[in-house]
């Protein structure tokens, strides 16, 4: 690879952009593909594909091989509420290869012995949140089912583009915090971006299940084309 290149393709990955580098099996030739060309290249069909699942692979067009390597940034999850939804979600999560972080103000849920091994920040989302850059690769879910709380933390993952935004809480929930949010300035192209309820309808009733729908709309929200996730 050349010099100019593998600079271009670390500062891409530095700054959690994806990026494709496309080569020519026959002749060694490359060329760097960013997330903003890939609308525009020739092979931007099977670049949206490899890159929706984060995966390298060999393909043929305009007769020749071409292998394209994918560098995804890692996906992370940031839960809102260190509940017993979370207690399930963030191992689950975890095996899945996100990086996860769980933020609630209240010390006597976000403790260490609850969320083993898990970053925990005991703050209100206000000051816990700017530091973590959420991005595009970031999926975000509310689970304290606390106004003071969620409320805030879905404001602010409304400016930061995440990938999926989800909420606990019923339809009937879900109308009431979505007037409230409307009070504090969301659009209702914010408020349609929220999962509510949250998950897929799999009939969850305990956490742990709970947990397994929520991942399993995740996923889908990731890796499935935009009208088949919907």
């Amino acid at each position: 690879m050349k010099l100019e290149t593998l600079s271009e393709l670390n500062a891409e990955r530095a700054a959690r952009r994806p990026v494709i580098v496309v080569t020519a099996v026959a002749t060694g030739a490359q060329r760097l593909v960013k997330a903003a060309g890939i609308a525009a290249d020739p092979l931007c069909t099977e670049l949206t594909r490899q890159l929706r699942m984060g995966k390298s692979g060999m393909i043929e067009a305009g007769g020749e091989r071409l292998f394209l390597n994918v560098y995804a940034p890692t996906a992370r999850l940031v839960i809102i509420g260190a509940v017993h939804i979370s207690q399930a979600l963030a191992p689950l999560a975890r095996s899945l290869d996100y990086d996860v972080t769980v933020v609630d103000p209240r010390t006597a849920f976000a403790s260490p012995e609850r969320f083993p091994d898990v970053p925990l920040i005991a703050e209100w989302p206000d000051v816990a949140l700017p530091p973590l850059n959420l991005d595009h690769y970031t999926a975000f879910v509310a689970l304290t089912h606390d106004p003071k709380i969620d409320d805030p933390a879905l404001l602010h993952a409304f400016q930061r583009d995440c990938f999926y935004i989800g909420a606990l809480g019923s339809r009937k929930t879900h109308a009431k915090r979505g007037e409230r949010l409307k009070a504090q300035g969301a659009g209702d192209a914010d408020i349609a971006r929220i999962h509510a309820p949250i998950g897929l309808p799999i009939g969850a009733v305990s956490p742990s299940e709970i947990a397994v729908s929520i991942m399993a709309e995740i996923t889908a929200q990731l890796r499935l084309p935009k009208e088949a996730a919907a």
